[in-house]
């Protein structure tokens, strides 16, 4: 571990969701963003195969504020095997409208975070950390990024730049329960994800990451 100071950067956006994975068709938001949204933003901004982000607080700006909407999805996921007989047959599709359903969410309106976070080198890589640090506040102060950044959905578009200094978090204390950090995955390859939790607690509008996660 480096001895730098934890890299910020200010994120909002009129909606997002961050949903609870105990919850199935139903999308149910976290009060606040978890860490594991706040690296994929990070990462839509800066992300290198050399290191990884390790995120140590997020801090709630705005007031936390419910809302819910009704979005038409489908019930099956595209199949490509399926297009291809189609294509080769020249008959056969597939009809959204015969495979649509309507599913709730409850989401958040108006949110505004500062992310804190870590550049983590991997191992056996003998960069200096500085290189990447710089090369993320450039990026922020430019308003770059790879894709555009989301608050847990794709379509809860993010805004980002830097902090101004004068913000100061929501004065809110709240027991978060389980929140999920991240998924695990194993290193034979089956490609399924093995979930870990940590007990989430707000204080004083700030949620900090355990450091052994």
């Amino acid at each position: 571990m480096n001895d730098y100071p934890s890299l910020a950067v200010k994120v909002w956006g009129e909606l997002a969701c961050f949903t609870r994975p105990e919850m199935k068709a139903e999308r149910v938001s976290y009060p606040v963003m978890t860490p594991s949204a706040a690296r994929g933003l990070l990462e839509a901004i800066f992300w290198k195969p050399e290191f990884f982000w390790k995120v140590r607080e997020i801090q709630v700006l705005k007031e936390i504020r419910y809302f819910s909407l009704v979005r038409n999805e489908v019930n099956k996921k595209a199949n490509a095997d399926n297009a291809q007989s189609w294509a080769t047959k020249g008959e056969g599709f597939y009809c959204a409208e015969d495979d649509r359903a309507q599913r709730h969410t409850l989401a958040l309106r108006d949110v505004c975070y500062i992310i804190k976070a870590d550049v983590v080198l991997k191992e056996g890589i003998r960069e200096d950390p500085a290189k990447y640090r710089d090369q993320f506040r450039r990026r922020v102060d430019k308003g770059q990024c790879f894709h555009r950044p989301y608050l847990g959905c794709r379509e809860f578009a993010a805004k980002f730049s830097n902090p101004a200094g004068d913000e100061k978090p929501l004065a809110l204390d709240m027991d978060l329960g389980l929140m999920l950090f991240d998924l695990v995955f194993e290193k034979n390859k089956t490609g399924r994800g093995k979930p870990r939790f940590f007990q989430a607690k707000l204080k004083s509008g700030v949620l900090n990451v355990p450091p052994e996660l």
